[in-house]
């Protein structure tokens, strides 16, 4: 990969999104009216003596969840474009490489993902009184390393998709479970073998519990570091995939 190339095409797609109001305001309005939602479910809901209120802990992982959904959402559709319009052949007929291309996707919606983050976070903190024992930029890291992690899934995917809606058919059998057994319901640990098995192979589990590590102690721990390396790690993977897979236009 080219350093320049890599650098024009992030600001391709940052500047492509720009214009893109409907999916600025997908990315901005969304978690903070969902978060406003949760709050209101959870707010009264008692808590266990010494234990976190169920909001907090409700919406600590819905911090790293949302950008996951929103950006596997907007990658594979914005992917499968570029490929019905024809942008991607042409692209492609430059020196930019899929990799230049797809690392270019991955770099520009993950700073979307953290500027959502940093909004969601500002919204759960100073708005509803989330408490964490750990610092909130840890808190944003970790949703932006999910939203990276999301749009290379959402690319991997939209390679398999031939229109739109074959796309986000995608979404409940990629995003859903993975939200069913990230720990948020039942905690690993009481899962069947089985189901914890799979719980393991999913990346979006490390993210939850790097989440939560940050919700209960004050300074990074290392299984935090851990997941967080895995999750990126599979996102790294996942873009490498999609690049062996993607194709310039559809059949």
């Amino acid at each position: 990969m080219s350093a320049r190339i890599l650098a024009v095409t992030t600001g391709r797609i940052l500047r492509q999104l720009r214009h893109d109001r409907r999916t600025v305001a997908l990315l901005v309005v969304v978690p903070t009216v969902l978060l406003t939602l949760v709050y209101f479910m959870y707010v009264d809901q008692p808590a266990p003596p010494g234990q976190p209120s169920l909001f907090d802990r409700v919406a600590l992982v819905m911090l790293g969840f949302f950008p996951f959904i929103i950006m596997f959402l907007v990658t594979s559709i914005a992917m499968l474009r570029e490929r019905t319009t024809g942008t991607l052949e042409r692209l492609l007929t430059t020196p930019l490489g899929k990799l230049d291309l797809l690392f270019g996707y991955g770099i520009a919606f993950g700073l979307a993902g953290a500027a959502q983050a940093t909004i969601a976070s500002a919204a759960a903190y100073w708005l509803f009184d989330l408490e964490t024992a750990g610092s909130v930029w840890l808190v944003v890291m970790i949703a932006a390393v999910n939203a990276v992690l999301a749009v290379a899934l959402g690319l991997l995917c939209s390679a398999f998709a031939r229109t739109e809606f074959q796309a986000v058919q995608f979404m409940p059998v990629v995003v859903l479970p993975q939200l069913l057994l990230c720990g948020l319901f039942v905690p690993r640990g009481e899962m069947a073998g089985w189901l914890q098995a799979i719980s393991d192979a999913f990346p979006l589990s490390y993210a939850v519990e790097a989440l939560q590590e940050v919700g209960a102690h004050a300074e990074p721990t290392s299984t935090m570091w851990r997941d967080v390396a895995i999750v990126g790690g599979a996102a790294v993977l996942a873009l490498v995939l999609a690049a062996a897979t993607l194709r310039r236009r559809n059949g």
